[in-house]
């Protein structure tokens, strides 16, 4: 079976600069790149576009690579998004990828490179609709166990499994309202939207 390579990696720019600016990087398929204008949302990038409408200009959306695979385009958007930074960490995209809370707490003895956070966060993301995915395929609910097991999570630190990462990422998902626990049990099921 072949490789799906429809995706690429894109940028929304704001006009008033020349060079015009990026303020969003982002990967997709399809029209993924223009539904941001016909679906603007609350978030700091609707915001952003709200703001350039509001002004009289459009939006520039800039496919930067096409052909891609899914992988590829995720390695591309979380470089992209590490070297220009986003607003919350000094830098210029509005992409929202740092949970809430997090980030705020600093230790002046230990150096963060630029962009690291950024990476962190996109890969918890991606752990994170796995995690889903695997709840939501199994309505009966997993256990820790075997979101450990079967997604490959389990570490071996020490000499010893141990699943300390399955168990934060389940626990996320609960705070996020996407995973509930059992009542008196160890699985935790998707919740239906």
């Amino acid at each position: 079976m072949a490789e799906d390579r429809t995706y690429y990696v894109y940028a929304l720019k704001a006009p008033r600069t020349s060079p015009a600016a990026p303020f969003y990087v982002g990967k997709g398929t399809g029209t993924r790149a223009h539904d941001h204008l016909v679906r603007v949302d609350a978030t700091p990038k609707g915001e952003r576009i709200q703001e350039i409408q509001a002004g009289g200009h459009d939006v520039l959306v800039s496919r930067l690579v096409e052909d891609l695979s899914e992988l590829q385009a995720l390695r591309l958007e979380a470089e992209l998004i590490a070297a220009f930074g986003t607003v919350a960490s000094g830098g210029l995209l509005t992409n929202t990828v740092l949970p809430s809370g997090l980030g705020a707490r600093q230790r002046p003895a230990l150096t963060v490179p630029s962009g690291v956070k950024e990476k962190a966060q996109l890969g918890l993301g991606l752990l994170k609709g796995a995690v889903l995915e695997f709840a939501q395929a199994n309505p009966q609910g997993v256990t820790n166990s075997e979101t450990a097991s079967l997604l490959g999570l389990r570490s071996d630190y020490g000499g010893g499994s141990k699943d300390y990462l399955s168990y934060s990422l389940l626990g996320l998902l609960m705070r996020d309202g996407k995973l509930d626990r059992k009542l008196n049990s160890k699985r935790h099921v998707a919740r239906v939207r």
